[in-house]
């Protein structure tokens, strides 16, 4: 439960108080994480290996994403073409124009930011595969015990 928690917490901060917009795909490798978190409180209440399971393979769904966007990023492949945003609804056209021309144009080829070369998709990609190998390592060594 740690590990989605954190990573949806480097996100939301990073987004918050980092200045970053998300792009699409950014938003696409959260949403297996908010899966993860109830599945995780979940076993903690009823103590179920295959809700841990699951909730490592919602992790990993999430790294396997980071594994694309970050691979889009590099220009290794094309990723997703095309433009997202939402807006209030009921609004003249003049204020809809304005609100489209304020909005932030974040592509999700181009990284906001790196650290040691690695984006942040690259970085969600490592600790969300490792960790979930991690919890399926451990998983594994508990029926064994």
């Amino acid at each position: 439960m740690l590990l989605p928690a954190l990573l949806l917490a480097g996100a939301w901060m990073s987004q918050l108080w980092g200045g970053l917009t998300p792009c699409e795909m950014c938003h696409w490798q959260r949403w297996p994480h908010y899966a993860a978190l109830p599945l995780a409180a979940l076993a903690f209440a009823l103590p179920r290996r295959s809700l841990v399971a699951l909730a490592a393979l919602a992790i990993a769904v999430s790294g396997a994403i980071g594994v694309y966007h970050a691979g889009v990023e590099w220009h290794w492949w094309q990723g997703h073409t095309a433009c997202t945003a939402s807006f209030g609804s009921g609004l003249s056209g003049d204020q809809l124009l304005r609100q489209i021309m304020a909005a932030p144009l974040v592509r999700c080829d181009e990284a906001q930011w790196r650290l040691f070369g690695v984006s942040l998709a690259g970085w969600n990609a490592l600790f969300s595969l490792g960790g979930a190998a991690i919890i399926a390592f451990l998983l594994r060594r508990s029926a064994r015990a």
